[in-house]
């Protein structure tokens, strides 16, 4: 039998993508708050909920309309989104001149209400979720059986992270984006509709945690407290990669799952701590992040 390190080939492969695999989600999360913060300076507690929602989006289209998966991939973001940008609409424009405190607290409350109301409504014990047919089974790779649908995730994952990094950093709508968060009167003053693109910039980050949430659906239970359960590991990530940092949220994610999964293969007893040391010794030595651009 092959070994590294005293570790089976088999075990150390399996660990390495399932390390990948919450990598694709911590990326994938990370960058949604990435541009809600890099873009809007808000510090979104309710992103976990919003993560769950689109969980649960998916969850109850299948139950209760018959929404297929690859339908509920499409149209979850939206419908989440579009509950994002009103919030940021009615709510969190009131709240725009003041400090990020204000915005954290209010987040946070509306994470609690999200939470709670859903916990009322169908307990927390979790809900499943069928994987969509043509993704069932897996590869076998000699090594290692891979499942179908773990692969699908990394891909969907990947795509969409560097998609959304190419749109903000290297095209033109990119830069009307970043310009109207930076100078906004500016901006107003050649046409520029400054107050849409903010609805739309957190609507989107919304989104991207909406997308997430239909992708872990079929392979985590579905629960009101789900999200609340990764929120905090995500923070860590977006922290260690620099906070605003599109591509740094993107390499950040993936590696910290890389690192957590050949955690628990050599020290399972540090695998949930992992990330918050790495975190602490980043803020020791760059306190802006391994991307972060110092102050």
């Amino acid at each position: 039998m092959t070994m590294i390190f005293g570790v089976p080939l088999a075990v150390f492969m399996g660990q390495l993508m399932l390390g990948l695999i919450n990598g694709a989600f911590y990326a994938l999360l990370s960058l949604g708050l990435a541009v809600i913060f890099g873009l809007l300076k808000i510090v979104n507690f309710a992103h976990g909920a919003q993560y769950m929602l689109g969980a649960f989006a998916a969850l109850l289209g299948f139950r209760y309309l018959g929404i297929n998966y690859w339908v509920a991939l499409l149209l979850v973001p939206l419908v989440v989104g579009g509950l994002g940008m009103v919030i940021e609409r009615v709510i969190l424009r009131r709240i725009a001149h003041l400090d990020h405190l204000y915005g954290l607290l209010l987040t946070f409350g509306l994470a609690l209400i999200a939470e709670g109301t859903l916990v009322n409504l169908f307990g927390v014990s979790g809900s499943s979720y069928p994987t969509p047919e043509a993704l069932q089974g897996g590869i076998n790779l000699g090594f290692m059986f891979l499942p179908i649908y773990r692969a699908w995730v990394l891909v969907a994952a990947l795509v969409v992270c560097l998609g959304t990094w190419f749109i903000i950093e290297r095209t033109r709508l990119g830069a009307y984006l970043r310009a109207g968060t930076e100078n906004p009167a500016l901006m107003q003053a050649f046409g520029v509709n400054v107050p849409l693109l903010v609805t739309l910039t957190y609507g989107f980050g919304v989104a991207l945690a909406a997308f997430a949430g239909v992708l872990a659906a079929p392979l985590y239970p579905v629960s009101p407290t789900m999200g609340s359960s990764l929120l905090i590991v995500v923070f860590a990530v977006v922290v260690i990669g620099g906070m605003g940092s599109i591509l740094g949220a993107i390499i950040t994610g993936l590696s910290m799952g890389l690192i957590e999964g050949l955690t628990k293969v050599y020290y399972p007893e540090a695998a949930n701590t992992v990330i918050f040391l790495v975190m602490i010794l980043v803020l020791m030595l760059r306190p802006a992040g391994l991307f972060g651009k110092e102050a």
